[in-house]
């Protein structure tokens, strides 16, 4: 963050007023439970966005960014327009949702810089949305709370951008506890468990680098389907509102009640809000070995039933699943491109990582991009 601040300062010729930082995350299980009200096992990682500004006079506004050297400037009068399509859409789109609120904009001079990687399904979008919203509101002395928050990320996504997403990334980006899994309940909207994975144990990060872009993917068709599939299984189960309240043997007993593609997309759901309760309970044993399998489990589902995998994807895991240091693989996020997550030991996870890179590439003739995620806490601004 220093080095953001000095860049800022140099580049600007004046300090900022404010700097806030928010992780990326990875989701361990609860793929698109999020949006059904579910349950979802995720964490903050130790890969971050900062952003750090301060105010100008006027109503122009300049955002720097030093990931790779760009500008971006928009003007306050015009925050209703379309989104633009570089990243200024993140930022402009949260003032939009902080307004909403009661935030009044105001102009600024701004700059960031993000170890978080793009298109990957670690949810940097959701980093850059909160990191900036911390420190408008910061600045501005506007209250809000941590749940609200999420929600104005969301809320870019939702509203903003017509992306039919949950809650799940700016969540997890802000409620982040370092060394720790958090278990949410997205009906409720709080976390109602923390986690800490086993001792020695952690996940390697494997990128397929096929890009992860929700906006262009099947994403909301996905959503469509499990919102029919539940409107369906509340007319049959009294109390029933979303897929979250059914239970596997109710959906076998309604499977000629659904279309096929509904019974595999509700399939998925339910499965992995199961998975995500008996996955707290073995790490609360300190069974590792039968956690990693539920990761196993958790992307068959993908393939089979909620079809967001892709080729790449199924490779990465299918030679997770050739080496006896890995305990248990899967995409991680919305799926449709971005990574995949490898639980294993710390000890082994370097040489593991290049192990799977080189055998990706034989297979695929691309260059992985591998790290090891520790986990970290949650947003916060830096005075």
């Amino acid at each position: 963050m220093q080095k953001l601040i000095d860049k800022f300062t140099a580049f600007f010729h004046t300090s900022p007023a404010v700097a806030a930082m928010a992780p990326g995350r990875l989701e361990v299980l609860g793929n698109h439970t999020d949006y059904n009200e579910g349950f979802v096992l995720s964490c903050a990682v130790e890969q971050t966005t900062g952003f750090v500004l301060a105010p100008v006079s006027g109503t122009k506004c300049t955002v720097k960014d030093f990931r790779d050297g760009s500008e971006m400037h928009f003007d306050l009068s015009a925050l209703d327009s379309k989104p633009p399509r570089n990243g200024s859409k993140y930022i402009i789109g949260m003032l939009n949702e902080l307004r909403k609120r009661g935030f009044k904009p105001f102009a600024f001079n701004a700059a960031l810089e993000s170890h978080v990687p793009l298109s990957a399904g670690m949810s940097s979008s959701a980093a850059l949305e909160v990191a900036c919203g911390m420190a408008f509101c910061h600045f501005a002395g506007f209250d809000i709370s941590k749940a609200d928050m999420a929600r104005a990320g969301q809320g870019v996504e939702n509203n903003f951008l017509g992306l039919k997403t949950g809650l799940l990334d700016q969540f997890s980006s802000l409620f982040g506890k370092k060394d720790s899994i958090i278990m949410s309940d997205f009906r409720t909207v709080e976390v109602i468990g923390t986690h800490a994975l086993p001792a020695g144990y952690c996940f390697a990060v494997i990128n397929s680098m096929k890009k992860h872009t929700l906006v262009d993917s099947d994403y909301n068709v996905r959503r469509e389907d499990c919102e029919s599939a539940a409107k369906k299984l509340a007319a049959i189960y009294d109390g029933a509102k979303t897929l979250r309240d059914i239970t596997p043997e109710q959906l076998l007993a309604a499977k000629d009640q659904l279309g096929e593609r509904e019974f595999r997309r509700a399939s998925h759901v339910v499965q992995e809000c199961f998975r995500v309760k008996k996955a707290a309970e073995l790490l609360a044993q300190n069974d590792v070995k039968s956690f990693g399998q539920l990761l196993f489990d958790s992307h068959d589902s993908s393939i089979n039933n909620f079809e967001n995998s892709t080729g790449e994807l199924d490779i990465l895991v299918d030679i997770a699943r050739q080496d006896e240091a890995c305990l248990g693989a899967r995409l991680s996020g919305g799926g449709f491109g971005g990574i995949t997550i490898h639980l294993v030991k710390q000890t082994d996870a370097p040489e593991y990582a290049q192990r799977v890179k080189a055998e990706y590439f034989k297979r695929t003739g691309i260059e992985a991009e591998v790290f090891i995620c520790s986990l970290g806490d949650g947003a916060r601004v830096i005075e």
